[in-house]
């Protein structure tokens, strides 16, 4: 459909996952995709070839999403290679999960780190060029339980409720210059982390969701697409859940 041709994507912690669906339909999409994770292995190279398959551009780059001179080096790099960015995509994260009275600080601040600091990291690197381009698309990925809580999982919990709020709080600051910025909070999500969990775990979840089944990255992918795309012109501020109605 081309929803996205002429704009220039960026992709967090997109070598496979959610990240790595997002940065596909966006590149099915039309719009050229950079994006990174930690190292450029096996999985980053075939994401990479995957969106060039598609005729349009794609470059995977090595960051640490949690460390600010490496976001900020990394969307220096992205202008240089693509000219400019039009779409960013919070989407690195990782579990650290224990109960609070258990949990360890070190849990704690890696979850906090990766989940919420590399947004505002990324953030904070591409402002300035969207607000020299007079527009742009922030998405930070959330979680359902961003907005409900989830016992044993304080930390995750916390940091996405964090992306909530970040995502808001740069709408209100932002959308004077024509940058827009929404979360997406996913539900219970099929992809290789979930799937090794104990079956009876996963039918528990699934008889929490009304629609009796599991989400696909690409269902996330195609939610991030609208919101990125001009048919979301005038959302903003937004949480959009992406959870087969399990948290309404």
């Amino acid at each position: 459909m081309g929803l996205l041709k002429g704009k220039v994507a960026l992709v967090t912690g997109a070598a496979r996952g959610i990240g790595r669906a997002v940065a596909l339909e966006m590149a099915k999409e039309g719009a050229d995709v950079a994006f990174t994770d930690l190292a450029v292995d096996e999985n980053a190279k075939k994401t990479e070839a995957d969106i060039k398959a598609l005729g349009v551009r794609g470059k995977a780059y090595a960051s640490n999403a949690a460390s600010f001179e490496e976001a900020h080096k990394v969307v220096d790099e992205v202008v240089k290679d693509f000219g400019r960015v039009d779409i960013l995509v919070n989407n690195a994260g990782i579990t650290k999960d224990g109960l609070m009275m258990r949990m360890s600080e070190a849990q704690w601040d890696a979850v906090i780190g990766v989940n919420l600091k590399s947004a505002f990291n990324y953030i904070h690197a591409v402002t300035p060029v969207m607000v020299a381009q007079r527009g742009g698309s922030v998405i930070n990925m959330a979680s359902v339980v961003g907005v409900s809580g989830n016992a044993g999982q304080a930390n995750y919990s916390a940091s996405k409720a964090g992306m909530i709020g970040l995502a808001k709080s740069v709408a209100k600051e932002l959308g004077p210059r024509g940058i827009r910025a929404n979360a997406i909070a996913p539900g219970f999500i099929i992809t290789e982390m979930t799937e090794q969990l104990p079956d009876s775990v996963k039918e528990e979840w699934a008889k929490q969701i009304p629609m009796r089944r599991g989400g696909t990255p690409e269902d996330v992918a195609k939610a991030a697409v609208f919101l990125a795309s001009d048919l979301a012109s005038y959302v903003s501020g937004q949480t959009l859940h992406v959870c087969g109605a399990m948290n309404t």
